[in-house]
């Protein structure tokens, strides 16, 4: 019996023994580039999976738009957001990418008057048209001259803390009182074809809602808004 238990050890501890070589010389063969079977002679050469490309060709598209007031022509990727050609091709870093989603309005930009999420529009979608970011509010204010009335509004006021959102509020705040002005009606407008509906805290704060300020800045932001409203300073 005792022979009988040596032999079935022996066995076990060769078949463990050549388990371990055979793992070790795997492992070697897949770190050094090589095949398995040189790695175990005598057995037949492993086929290498042909991986097929699974990136798609880039395509390119020239796009020619005018940007605060100047005219800029660009060959950008087809997928490029208006954003990202404002930041990383034009490095007009004012207007932020918050979610890149569309749901916290950071990167709100005027586009032909109307107030847009840049994250959202693609460039191409803009070609001829003009956009005007927060740097082109007051193109003159850093070299002395005034700010737009909005920014002054949001400094007297204290309308921002961090201010991260405060280029996207401005310019927000900026289209949806021309929104207002023209007599388009918000969820919370009480008579839909009053041409000029009042310009309420709710409806305010409604129209605004696209803009999240994280810092919570809001009853300060809307004495703002609601300043320049009040004093007839809605820009054209």
């Amino acid at each position: 019996m005792t022979g009988q238990h040596d032999q079935a050890d022996a066995v076990t501890a060769v078949s463990r023994r050549t388990l371990l070589q055979a793992g070790a010389a795997v492992g070697a063969g897949l770190a050094g580039g090589i095949g398995i079977a040189d790695a175990a002679p005598g057995t037949a050469p492993m086929p290498m999976p042909q991986l097929s490309p699974s990136v798609p060709p880039v395509v390119t598209l020239p796009v020619s738009l005018t940007v605060n007031g100047q005219r800029q022509a660009l060959v950008v990727d087809a997928r490029t957001t208006l954003l990202d050609l404002l930041r990383e091709h034009l490095h007009l870093t004012g207007s932020k990418k918050g979610c890149d989603h569309g749901q916290c309005g950071a990167c709100t930009v005027l586009a032909d008057g109307q107030r847009i999420n840049a994250c959202l529009s693609l460039a191409v979608m803009h070609e001829g048209g003009e956009v005007t970011t927060i740097e082109g509010l007051a193109p003159d204010a850093a070299a002395g001259g005034p700010l737009h009335p909005m920014q002054a509004a949001f400094l007297e006021h204290d309308g921002y803390q961090c201010g991260y959102c405060t280029p996207g509020q401005i310019c927000s705040a900026i289209g949806m009182l021309r929104e207002q002005a023209q007599g388009q009606p918000s969820w919370v407008t009480a008579d839909v074809a009053e041409p000029h509906p009042a310009l309420t805290d709710a409806e305010l704060r409604e129209r605004m809602s696209g803009n999240i300020c994280r810092c919570s800045a809001y009853p300060n932001i809307v004495a703002a808004i609601r300043d320049v409203h009040d004093q007839g300073k809605i820009p054209a």
